[in-house]
């Protein structure tokens, strides 16, 4: 097993790390909470991923975005994010794939393949989409809610979503998922008012949306473990 892990398995055990070298998770947007919780899993060890986004790096992300430097702007966003998870874990399993998730193409992914899914997408149509196909599968999914115009990065909390107060975009997702009949859905969610900017696009800074996404990762890891600690009881 890889020696970069050893102070993980001091912490999680063995079987845990193992259980994680065998995991399949999808994360849809590698932005400013996808990339986060990308990196803190392939550092606790999980063995394959799937990563979805068909945005390239712009100079707007450096200032939140873990892959994102000036000497990658205008490549792939994915490509730079496969590139960074195997010089972490050379023996981790990369698909990049280079498109928007939208219900359209969403036959494209066998979500049956996976031991958990992360939204980390910006928008309703697709989150929902997500979060249908992930229930449907019978996978758990994490779905992070908004972290624009936020800077209060101690305010964020791990609820089911009909739990969620303040959040703007839980508001919505709420409504949306009610309609479809969804009763259940884990998100990560932040309980501060957001700002209001004097812009037509949402106002950023770096320790917030990573502290989602590190939140995200650390539940994707504690539920894949308890997985495991379920399956032995059987």
């Amino acid at each position: 097993m890889a020696e970069f892990l050893d102070r993980t398995k001091l912490l999680l055990g063995d079987e845990a790390v193992q259980k994680l070298a065998s995991s399949y998770v999808a994360i849809f947007g590698i932005g400013g909470v996808g990339g986060y919780a990308c990196e803190a899993l392939a550092r606790s060890g999980v063995g394959h991923f799937d990563i979805i986004d068909r945005d390239v790096v712009d100079v707007t992300n450096i200032n939140r975005q873990i892959i994102a430097l000036h000497s990658n702007i205008g490549q792939p966003k994915v490509s730079v994010m496969k590139s960074r998870l195997e010089d972490i874990n050379p023996d981790v399993l990369v698909n990049a794939r280079e498109c928007f998730f939208l219900p359209e193409n969403a036959s494209d992914f066998d979500f049956t393949t996976y031991d958990y899914v992360i939204d980390a997408v910006d928008t309703v149509t697709a989150k929902l989409e997500i979060i249908r196909r992930s229930k449907e599968a019978g996978v758990p999914v994490i779905s992070a809610m908004g972290a624009g115009n936020k800077t209060d990065a101690g305010a964020f909390r791990v609820a089911d979503i009909y739990d969620t107060k303040i959040c703007p975009l839980a508001r919505v997702m709420r409504r949306e998922l009610k309609k479809r009949g969804i009763g259940e859905l884990k998100v990560v969610y932040s309980e501060e008012e957001p700002k209001k900017p004097d812009a037509d696009f949402p106002a950023s800074c770096a320790f917030v949306p990573s502290v989602a996404g590190l939140m995200i990762a650390g539940e994707v890891v504690k539920d894949l473990i308890s997985q495991k600690n379920e399956l032995q009881k059987l």
